[in-house]
Formats: C-alpha cells, sequence, structure tokens
C-alpha cells in the first residue's frame, strides 16, 4: 500500500525557515511527480510546489516562489520543501501528493496519492 507520510511542520515565527518532508513508500519514486499542496484555515487547497518524475524541473506557485525551494532526493524516496522567510499567510496544513508520470503543471485532482499533512503555523 502506497504511504506518503509529511514531517516537519511546526511552529514558528514569521520570517523564520522551515523544511518539510515527505517520504514516500511502496511506488516506484522516480516515475513519479510530487507536489506540495496547502490549505490553509478557512481556505480551499491551493498548489504550492511541484518537482517532475523525469528531469526535476520544478514550478512553484507565484505566492512561495522565491521563498520555498522544492527537492527530492530518489535514493530516499523522499521529497522536502524548504521555506524561508515564513509568512503569517502561510499557516496550513501542508499535504505532499504524487502523480504518476505527471506534469508540474498537473491540478491536484491529477495527483494520484496524498499524505496526510503536517501543520505549519507562522506567528506574526
Amino acid at each position: 500500500q502506497v504511504q506518503l507520510v509529511e514531517s516537519g511542520g511546526r511552529l514558528v515565527q514569521a520570517g523564520d525557515s522551515l523544511r518539510l518532508s515527505c517520504a514516500a513508500s511502496q511506488l516506484t519514486f522516480s516515475a513519479y511527480t510530487m507536489g506540495w499542496f496547502r490549505q490553509g484555515p478557512g481556505k480551499e487547497r491551493e498548489f504550492v510546489a511541484a518537482v517532475s518524475w523525469s528531469a526535476g524541473n520544478t514550478n512553484y506557485a507565484d505566492s512561495v516562489k522565491g521563498r520555498f525551494t522544492i527537492s527530492r532526493d530518489i535514493a530516499k524516496s523522499t521529497v522536502y520543501l524548504q521555506m524561508n522567510s515564513l509568512k503569517p499567510e502561510d499557516t496550513a496544513i501542508y499535504y505532499c501528493a504524487a502523480h504518476l508520470r505527471g506534469s508540474v503543471l498537473s491540478p491536484a485532482y491529477e495527483y494520484d496519492y496524498w499524505g496526510q499533512g503536517t501543520q505549519v503555523t507562522v506567528s506574526s
């Protein structure tokens, strides 16, 4: 059974940095585009970042561009989200997701597997 397990979320102050991890199991990690999504309080789920399965190219939401970096370690079947210069509006539950041979532009509904999420809270 495929599992995506996120970790690293916690309470931080505005301006701090945080790195989220998502460990995947029971899937051929190198064949999956990995994405990060988030859902803030009272908000709909939104795309944050993705890294492609093939060339490793990336895509970011405008709201995080220049502050967040997505990366992956194929040997560890893990995808990371390095978040710098955090803002209170980054407060959300962060989910990782996997899309078999997907595009970094794929919408959320095209992703095949999802993790349970990790809470990130940024205080002002």
